[in-house]
């Protein structure tokens, strides 16, 4: 049955995709950046997702062009019984690349032991919010995992406006597809998978040490601003008025940036006034408010430029604070020119702009080049007659039905 053929490591494994917002297409899109040929099923207008902002003045949302690049767009009626049997019938067509599915929707008339019926070696990886099924999203997680009370400083707590657990839940359900399809490949049976938001953080929240840290150490951490948690780490106003980021993992980069700094004298009187050794990073971090006080000086004497020169030199952990417009303006790793992850790609409705790629790179395998995320539907036809066999006839009276 038809496959859409792709360069890439995952070239011939086909995915059906039914989702909604950010985990499962950010899966889904890495996925087809890896070469597989993955099929978004929505229904007719698109689902929740498909006029999220931001938009263009048109309506066009770049936040949907941005997570199903690469993917095959299928648009159904899905309220009619004929559509959710296509579904059915292109999650279990036949072929040994395909027969899996990824979901955050997860709909009741696509349970997966009826599905397996259809085909046992099924692959089904599901997305819930929490545990249980009830509804959870990346904020409220995040609230309850603790985080906004530990970032920022003294007040409210602070929300993270990066998804994060739905970053991470969509890298795990990547995990899961290649995790199930190798056990299928080595013997021949077919899984679902279940993973949820909740477990994705808490898991994190663990593995961390956080947990740990209250329930070993009876502590809670506390709240530092932009100082690094168990290290130096802390911004600096610079002479322009810009900010850098400097991090002091190691040794070497403490010494380094006594170095670059001239603030070697300094730091030995401070050590022998405190009795510490700060060459270890946790007296660092004890001592972090002395230690900026020291640093300030010389880079409020500087300008952003000098202070990148000067760090770089040095071999500094260090980065400027950027909006998007001065990262796009100024740095190169976000070039098509120079980073092979971008290129510039016409998006149909919103323009041409930069898009990334996959940022992995394997030397068996050249990097291929972003492609555009479909326009909602514009697939239909060709995979319900590629993957279905549905001729022409078949498709005229679906779309006298209304189904397509």
């Amino acid at each position: 049955m038809d496959s859409v053929a792709t360069p890439g490591v995952l070239g011939g494994l086909r995915i059906v995709e039914l989702s909604a917002f950010v985990a499962v297409p950010l899966a889904g899109m890495t996925l087809a950046q890896l070469g597989a040929d993955v099929i978004r099923v929505d229904p007719l207008g698109g689902g929740l997702d498909f006029r999220r902002r931001p938009i263009t003045e048109s309506g066009a949302s770049i936040y949907w062009a941005g997570l199903n690049k690469g993917k095959r767009s299928v648009a159904l009626d899905l309220r009619q019984r004929v559509a959710r049997r296509l579904v059915r019938a292109l999650i279990t067509a036949p072929g040994e690349d395909a027969g899996v599915v990824i979901t955050n929707i997860s709909p009741r008339w696509l349970p997966y032991e009826d599905l397996r019926r259809d085909r046992p070696d099924l692959i089904m990886v599901v997305l819930r919010g929490n545990p249980d099924g009830s509804i959870a999203v990346d904020y409220t997680v995040n609230a309850a995992a603790g985080y906004p009370a530990i970032t920022g400083s003294e007040g409210d707590p602070v929300n993270h406006v990066l998804p994060a657990w739905d970053v991470v839940a969509g890298g795990n359900v990547v995990t899961a597809v290649l995790a199930a399809e190798r056990r299928r490949s080595r013997t021949g049976e077919g899984s679902l998978v279940e993973l949820s938001l909740a477990d994705t953080a808490f898991a994190t929240l663990g593995h961390l040490g956080q947990v740990g840290e209250v329930v070993i150490n009876g502590e809670e951490r506390g709240r530092y601003g932009n100082y690094v948690y168990g290290t130096f780490g802390k911004d600096f106003a610079t002479s322009d008025g810009g900010r850098a980021m400097v991090v002091a993992l190691t040794p070497r980069h403490w010494s380094s940036l006594l170095e670059a700094t001239a603030t070697a004298p300094a730091m030995t009187a401070l050590e022998e006034e405190l009795g510490v050794d700060l060459s270890d990073e946790g007296a660092r971090f004890a001592a972090r408010e002395r230690i900026s006080a020291i640093l300030e000086g010389w880079f409020a004497s500087h300008t952003t430029g000098e202070v990148g020169t000067v760090l770089d030199r040095h071999r500094i952990c260090w980065g400027p604070y950027r909006t998007v417009a001065e990262l796009l303006a100024a740095d190169p790793r976000v070039s098509p020119e120079s980073n092979p992850m971008w290129a510039d790609v016409s998006q149909p409705g919103i323009g041409s702009y930069p898009v990334p790629g996959t940022p992995l790179s394997f030397s068996a395998v050249p990097r291929t080049a972003p492609r555009a995320a479909p326009v909602l539907g514009a697939d239909t036809e060709a995979v319900l007659s590629g993957v279905l066999g549905l001729e022409s006839a078949g498709l005229a009276e679906l779309q006298d039905l209304g189904v397509l």
